[in-house]
Order: C-alpha cells, then sequence, then structure tokens
C-alpha cells in the first residue's frame, strides 16, 4: 500500500490499537496520535483491551474523537493493560489469528514481550502488525529511547534527592529499590543524577563485601551517610558462593520471575555488616504512574504518528524508532533480538564517584 497524505482520498481501513505488559507514562499519547492521525484520514480505529487478551476474548471498543479528548496528559492506558501471551493460552493464538482477519492492520504498544508476540505473529502467520516501543526499563534494542524511560528516571531521581536530607538528619544509610529487570538504566542514571554513593545494577556483578566496604571507606572520610541504589534485578552475591535473584517463586505468561525485595534483604546485610543503621525504600510501581514528563508526551506522540504512518505505508512487521533526533522505521524483529543493557564504560563513570 502506497502511503499517503492525512486527509488524502484512498480506501478506509480498520485499525486495531493495543496496549500489552506493565503500564507506562506515555501509552495514551501513542493511542491519541495514532487515532488522530487515523481519524483525519477518514479510517475506524479499534481499541483492544486487555492487551493481547483482547484479541483472544474479542473485547474491543471503537475509538473516535472523543474517546481520545483530553488524554495526552495521563498516566496508564485507557486501553487497560494485561500480560498476555496468545502462544501460551488454549486456543489463544487461534482466536488471535480470528480477530486478526477483521482488521486491516495492528498497532502493538509494548516492550519485549509484546512485541515479541508480535514479531511472530509477523513471521510466521504474515500478521499485518506495526510496533511501538515502550517500556520503562529503556532495554529494548533498535531504539535510543523508549518512552517511559524518562519518567520514571525523574521520579526516581526526585525520590533519592528527598533520601539525603532524612539520610543525613539521621546519620543513616538508605538502600532505594528501583525498577530494572534485565538493565540497570534507571538505577544508573537516577543514582548518577541523585549523587547516590553506591549503585547496584544487574550488568554488573559487585558483591555485597564490596558494596558495604564503599560505605565503609565513605565514612571514614567523615561521611556519615550514605545512599545506595539498587536494581530490582541485581543479583545478591557474597564472595565465595553463587549470586542468586530475590523473587517471588511463581513466573507470569512469558516466564518471568516476579522481582522486588533485593533492597531490604541488601538493607539487613549492610547493617550487619557495617554496624551503620540502614533502611529501605522501594519505589515499585510509583516509577510507572503519574503524569508522563514532556519529553514522554513528545517522544510517544511522535512514535505514534509514524506508526500510523507505516500503517498506511504497509510497512508491516516494522517498528517506530529513535535513532539520534529522528524517527526511524526498523524490523520489530531486530527490538527483540536483544536487550539493551548498560555498556560497561558508562558504569564505570559512575563508579568513578562511588563512595
Amino acid at each position: 500500500m502506497m502511503s499517503a497524505e492525512p486527509g488524502a482520498s484512498m480506501a478506509t481501513m480498520r485499525i486495531g490499537i493495543l496496549t500489552g505488559g506493565g503500564d507506562c507514562p506515555g501509552l495514551n499519547a501513542v493511542i491519541r496520535a495514532v487515532t488522530r492521525r487515523a481519524l483525519d484520514r477518514g479510517d475506524e480505529v479499534v481499541g483492544i483491551m486487555h492487551g493481547w487478551r483482547g484479541l483472544i476474548d474479542g473485547t474491543t471498543k471503537p475509538l473516535g474523537a472523543r474517546d481520545i479528548s483530553g488524554i495526552l496528559p495521563r498516566g496508564g492506558t485507557i486501553l487497560r493493560t494485561s500480560r498476555t501471551n496468545p502462544f501460551k493460552v488454549d486456543g489463544g493464538l487461534e482466536a488471535t489469528l480470528a480477530s486478526l482477519a477483521g482488521l486491516d492492520a495492528l498497532v502493538a504498544i509494548g516492550g519485549e514481550d509484546t512485541l515479541g508476540v508480535a514479531a511472530r505473529l509477523y513471521a510466521e502467520h504474515d500478521a499485518p502488525v506495526v510496533g511501538v516501543p515502550k517500556t520503562i526499563d529503556n532495554d529494548l534494542s533498535a531504539t535510543d529511547y523508549t518512552f517511559g524511560f524518562d519518567t520514571a528516571l525523574s521520579i526516581a531521581t526526585e525520590a533519592i534527592d528527598r533520601l539525603h536530607s532524612t539520610a543525613e538528619s539521621h546519620d543513616r544509610v538508605m538502600v532505594c529499590e528501583v525498577m530494572g529487570r534485565h538493565a540497570g538504566w534507571i538505577a544508573l542514571l537516577s543514582g548518577m543524577a541523585g549523587g547516590a554513593d553506591v549503585v547496584l545494577i544487574p550488568e554488573q556483578p559487585v558483591t555485597v563485601e564490596r558494596c558495604c566496604e564503599l560505605i565503609d571507606r565513605r565514612h571514614r572520610r567523615g561521611k556519615d551517610f550514605s545512599i545506595v541504589v539498587v536494581s530490582e534485578g541485581w543479583e545478591l552475591r557474597f564472595e565465595g558462593s553463587d549470586a542468586h535473584l530475590v523473587a517471588a517463586p511463581e513466573a507470569d505468561a512469558f516466564g518471568h520471575a516476579r522481582l522486588g525485595g533485593i533492597g531490604a534483604v541488601l538493607a539487613g546485610e549492610i547493617e550487619q555488616r557495617t554496624g551503620f543503621e540502614t533502611r529501605v525504600t522501594q519505589l515499585g510501581h510509583v516509577q510507572r504512574g503519574g503524569s508522563p514528563t514532556a519529553h514522554d508526551r513528545v517522544l510517544a506522540t511522535r512514535f505514534g504518528l509514524r506508526a500510523a504512518d507505516l500503517v498506511f505505508e504497509g510497512s508491516f512487521g516494522m517498528m517506530a524508532s529513535l535513532r539520534g533526533d529522528q524517527i526511524v522505521a526498523v524490523p520489530i524483529a531486530d527490538a527483540v533480538a536483544g536487550l539493551k543493557t548498560v555498556p560497561p564504560a558508562l558504569y564505570a563513570q559512575a563508579e568513578a564517584l562511588f563512595g
């Protein structure tokens, strides 16, 4: 299908939009941009409720101008979301393909799991899908940044700023646990922006002993408080023993363990080993909530407009991506081929400021 300017005369399309995986500031901005672009052309837009689950059970809603009015600054997603994997649900694939048969195109907004399903549907079933990269973890390949990351980073940085004053007042060590399953972008950059004294991320095998050594060194230099930032996916490790994640025993539909709690475990170890009073703050879903930053609103809007144009061009199996200051198209398969993790050189820069 040839591309056309908004408002040009051409066959009407029926375009679906879904949001899958964890919620993320900026999702509504994408929905708004895709819908407005499509409505300007006279196309029909259908919201798929609760991610891939909506295609399985047929739960949809029409999206018109009134439905997207005022949603730009809202957090979350008006289409709701879920961590449903149609390839793991009995009859899920067949139901998904049947629902896709009623659409001319589908815009899938999500992270590695949601886009992984989209890539597989395109590769194995020639599904007319277009992707938009979303994750607060900023760990998708083939794009410089994902929307939602800047908001989460800003929230984490503000929390660290606030922890400084109470840590100093009480001469305490403050451990701040942030999100980051396999990639430590939030922890590292918020730690750098907030002046943390130790940052622990999944990519770097730092031991508990080394963490305590850095805190001890800081106190020997006359500092009576310390800030430690740790990613939820950092593996707890001690010298001479195997590392392990702190996670709930059950896994989600994509096989991921539910992480959370490493901050409390680490705080206990620090207090026991150093003798310094230690407290923990687990930010959790606070990082996902609330209104997106201006940066994320603009990025999400640009992604949405490019995704709509990819639909009009018939460029299926592609994803909107940020390269420098340009929004370009890349294969969805490239985005989910591997995680984008923190490079050692960047961690080394932050490490120079530890202690």
